[in-house]
Formats: C-alpha cells, structure tokens, sequence
C-alpha cells in the first residue's frame, strides 16, 4: 500500500499517508465536519500540516469534538488556560479563534439557513478538478479562496486568509489537487 502512486506531498510519514488517502480531497458536506475543518486549517498558519494532524486529537479533546455550541461557551480564562498544554499550538490568538469562529459560526447561522452549501457555493456548488502534474503546480489561492475568505472575515471569523481558506477547499473536497499520478484523484 505505501507504494502506490500518491500526491509527492504527503510521502515519508505514516499520517500524511493515511490522511491523504482517506481524508484529503472527500467532498465534505458535513456541518460539524466542515467546522473542525476551518478551525484546524486557521491553526496550521505558519506551520506545517502534519503539525496540526499530529495534534488533531488533543483539539478535538480539548474543544469538545468540535461541538459549535459548547465551543461559543467558553469563557476567556478556559482558552488561557489551555495555552499551557503542550498538546495544543501555543498561540493565543489561535486558540482564541476557535471560540470566535464557533460563535461567529452561530450569528453566520442565524441570518444563512445552510452553511455547508454557502461554503459551497464559493466553488459553484460541485468540485473543481484542477490538472496538477506535481504539487509545486498547486496555487497557494485563488480567486474563489479569496472570496472565501472575504465573506468569512466580514462575519467576523478568524485565521481565515486566502490561503488557509484555499487549504479548507483543497481538504474538504471542494477542489481537487490531487496530482494527475495520484490513484486518489
């Protein structure tokens, strides 16, 4: 199995394997899904991926399987507290975001009925499939992610750049940049 064809991105490590090859690129429609998704990708910002997977069970610990509603409750003191564990990123403004994009995933609730289709919609509600011949060819965003990212910020989400926001399409299956090789595309 190690020596199928995949994506050069996620080769040399066991979890970057298996991540990719049942995670990376499946079309999420899922609201929770979708939520654990943007909070962790806000997390990577300056860091590798593999960063963030090999501390994705802690997150999930520590913030209530990403349970929107118990995340909007947290109170300041909860988060400060959780910058000492060493099983989280410790970053401050992160960590707060959570909170933030949890509650603003609420008020975004209130005045949108569906929020996975309104993600969607940024791709034109279907996959886009890009012609990637090695991942040094994959953009870094672009003008849907940017769009994205506009109308998360303007709803008062956090750690939600073009570029996270390209990463958020990418892993939830908006668009596929699986490489041309790849079994997996």
């Amino acid at each position: 199995m190690s020596d199928l064809p995949r994506c050069r991105w996620c080769l040399g490590d066991a979890l970057y394997i298996h991540y990719h090859d049942h995670e990376w690129g499946k079309p999420l429609d899922n609201e929770h899904q979708l939520f654990e998704l943007l909070c962790l990708e806000g997390q990577q910002a300056g860091l590798s991926w593999l960063t963030v997977l090999k501390k994705r069970s802690a997150y999930q610990e520590h913030f209530f399987q990403f349970s929107i509603a118990e995340i909007a409750q947290l109170s300041d003191q909860a988060i400060l507290h959780k910058l000492e564990d060493k099983s989280l990123i410790r970053h401050k403004g992160k960590l707060f975001s959570i909170r933030d994009n949890a509650i603003a995933w609420q008020n975004l609730n209130r005045e949108i009925e569906n929020i996975p289709l309104w993600l969607w919609s940024f791709v034109g509600g279907e996959t886009i499939r890009n012609n990637v011949l090695d991942n040094t060819h994959i953009p870094s965003q672009t003008m849907a992610s940017q769009n994205m990212s506009k109308a998360l910020k303007k709803h008062h989400f956090k750690f939600v750049g073009p570029t996270i926001c390209y990463a958020f399409m990418q892993a939830s299956g908006m668009v596929n940049d699986h490489e041309n090789l790849c079994i997996f595309k």
